[in-house]
């Protein structure tokens, strides 16, 4: 017998609605296709999670820490903010799922709350790493001057969260290619080596 107690039930399970978020979409997500997924009943399922909303913040967690995951924390600022960009770019390349993910959870989070909070936070939480980086690379002297970080921030931070939507035509990753591109070229970051 099975011991659907293990530890690693509760990451197959978030996986596992991950994979079904990436390809059927919220609508898509039942927890008994879960369970059935991994191998287990719905009783254990709920061991786990006791609500449909309790797997989605474990998926959205998963998900955003992926991201967080992008942000190196050694090197200087420039050699930091490169890094970031490139290793969003191969994430995108890497994992397509993601970024259907994200696509759902940005889609959803104007309708749900706590969604739109945990947004919200983790948002804030880049927006803030993310302009402290660029203003680090700023007093270098690494980019312009005169560029403002925060805004140079929001701007990344948009336009890398608009990259999962599903309007834009064409492939990801050629997409993911030219966006990362500019933003180095934007930034000065690709005459820096």
């Amino acid at each position: 017998m099975i011991d659907e107690r293990r530890p690693d039930r509760r990451g197959a399970l978030v996986a596992a609605a991950y994979a079904r978020i990436a390809t059927a979409g919220f609508e898509g997500l039942r927890t008994r296709d879960v369970a059935a997924d991994v191998g287990v009943n719905i009783a254990t399922l709920h061991y786990y999670f006791p609500s449909k909303e309790a797997l989605i913040r474990a998926v959205i967690g998963y998900a955003v820490g992926r991201f967080q995951a992008t942000m190196p924390g050694a090197g200087s600022a420039v050699d930091q903010l490169r890094a970031h960009l490139r290793a969003i770019a191969e994430l995108l390349r890497a994992d397509p799922r993601l970024w259907a993910v994200m696509s759902e959870l940005v889609l959803r989070a104007p309708r749900d709350t706590s969604l739109a909070d945990i947004f919200r936070q983790t948002d804030g939480y880049w927006h803030r790493t993310l302009a402290e980086l660029i203003q680090r690379c700023i007093d270098a002297g690494a980019v312009a001057p005169d560029l403002d970080a925060s805004g140079t921030a929001r701007l990344l931070i948009v336009a890398i969260k608009g990259m999962s939507l599903p309007a834009l035509a064409g492939d990801p990753s050629d997409i993911a290619d030219q966006v990362f591109t500019q933003f180095e070229r934007l930034l000065g970051l690709d005459e820096l080596h």
